[in-house]
């Protein structure tokens, strides 16, 4: 962390953090939650680590009360949670579960009370295993089962959400889950990612229609992992090449439909050995073109890329982790090369200039389009001191560099309404099961016991100074 000013944000910034269903709520089978893919997958021998799941996960299901005081003593200004489709509705069609909406009525007036904005996400991957039996997001039909699923939370949940969410990073439900396989289900069929990236584009804006027909008032959102991307050889017009084709299937596949319209012809183009996008009908990217509130950005790392020169095997240092399958579909031409680090215990560089290049992009080629950045931290090996505290400064430095990161992009004329740091609390990383941290809090897993970080503290602060100290 290098010294710096201190830097201020607008008044009217939003701080806040967030978490996902699946990762915190535990109670996998109570109170008529039913199962979803991350479920199934997670309970097949081999597909995480050390076979963890998120049966328990950190017990949040049991515990709301005392995660709403952390919530409230943290001073955020607002919290960003994820609804379990298949706790509210436990096939994804058919009957609503009013115990399951219970429980988010529950989150979002403790919220409230504690003058705190709800910010629901209404997918974070834990799409219920009736659907994925069905054909799952390469079916077209489960785009109209997430309608109807969206319409009724903004019957029960009603004005009372702040900002709602469609989708969180739907780039990996589609490519991690049904190309790669190493995200839930497990698929690895390359055109099948492609048909799930347009039926979860198509989801998102039936879903916000759904939400706005109920709600004409509501705010409606949809956040993107927008990946960065840098040729090894800037030099290079194949290196440069290698760029666009995974910005094509990174970030075009997703924006283009959402906010032009269309989708990029050349994705169309690169991928035409693996698909003829005949899934794509008439009048589908109208649909899926909803005007937007906010654009939310979660932003971790960077990466590293150039043609491959077909001698050996290619580099996949990509960051999503070993694979069956690769998740670039139609991208067997580019590798990854691993940037310089530091890096987190994820192998994920740490890069702060690549959130303002994002942010910065957007606003220059969608410069009527407010940004929120809805997720950034990192994992590190945390260390319990004697005394029960623990010293992050890694944390400290990579959230400070990140959000001074976002300034400079505001700097820059970037419209850029919020900050949620990834995560409240540690949590089931996914495929890596428990052994990664990515909390400001820190859970015990045999206890459930949450104890501050140093920073929690340090952020708790930023929120009260609204902004960053000098270093």
């Amino acid at each position: 962390m290098n010294a710096k000013n201190p830097r201020r944000f607008p008044e009217d910034f939003v701080w806040g953090s967030a978490t996902a269903s699946y990762q915190i709520e535990g109670a996998a089978a109570e109170d008529g939650r039913g199962p979803s893919i991350w479920d199934t997958f997670s309970h097949t021998p081999g597909k995480t680590l050390n076979g963890d799941t998120g049966d328990v996960a950190c017990d949040h299901y049991h515990r709301l009360p005392e995660d709403l005081e952390h919530i409230a003593a943290l001073g955020l200004d607002a919290y960003r949670f994820s609804i379990a489709w298949p706790r509210v509705q436990p096939g994804g069609s058919g009957s609503f579960n009013q115990k399951g909406i219970d429980f988010y009525s529950r989150l979002v007036d403790g919220l409230l009370e504690r003058g705190i904005k709800p910010v629901a996400t209404l997918y974070h991957w834990d799409l219920p295993q009736e659907l994925e039996d069905a054909g799952g997001w390469p079916s077209r039909d489960t785009a109209y089962r997430f309608e109807e699923y969206a319409e009724q939370m903004a019957r029960q949940l009603g004005d009372r959400i702040h900002l709602w969410t469609t989708l969180n990073e739907p780039w990996c439900s589609a490519y991690l889950g049904y190309a790669s396989g190493v995200h839930a289900p497990g698929r690895t069929e390359p055109a099948a990612a492609l048909a799930a990236v347009h039926h979860l584009n198509l989801g998102h804006g039936l879903a916000g229609r759904a939400i706005r027909s109920v709600l004409p008032g509501a705010q409606v959102s949809i956040t993107l992992n927008l990946h960065v991307a840098r040729p090894v050889d800037p030099s290079s017009v194949a290196d440069v090449d290698a760029v666009r084709k995974i910005d094509a299937l990174a970030n075009r596949a997703f924006l283009g439909p959402l906010l032009d319209g269309r989708y990029p012809a050349d994705l169309w183009e690169d991928t035409a050995h693996v698909t003829d996008w005949s899934f794509v009908r008439d009048g589908d990217t109208a649909t899926i073109q909803i005007p937007l509130d906010v654009l939310g950005v979660n932003y971790y790392s960077t990466n590293l890329v150039r043609r491959w020169d077909g001698t050996g095997d290619p580099g996949a240092a990509d960051g999503h982790g070993n694979a069956a399958g690769s998740p670039w579909v139609g991208a067997s031409d580019v590798e990854f090369v691993r940037p310089p680090g530091p890096y987190t215990a994820m192998g994920w560089n740490i890069d702060a200039s690549g959130m303002t290049e994002l942010l910065v992009r957007i606003h220059r080629e969608y410069p009527d389009l407010p940004q929120m950045v809805t997720e950034n931290g990192a994992a590190f090996e945390d260390v319990v001191a004697d005394d029960g505290s623990i010293h992050d400064p890694k944390r400290i430095s990579y959230l400070h560099d990140h959000i001074d990161a976002v300034g400079a992009a505001m700097d820059d004329g970037a419209d850029v309404r919020g900050y949620f740091a990834w995560s409240l609390m540690d949590n089931f990383e996914w495929s890596y099961g428990y052994d990664r941290r990515f909390g400001i809090i820190r859970v015990d897993y045999d206890t459930g016991q949450r104890t501050w970080k140093d920073s929690a503290y340090w952020y708790r602060d930023v929120i009260a100074r609204g902004g960053l100290p000098a270093t």
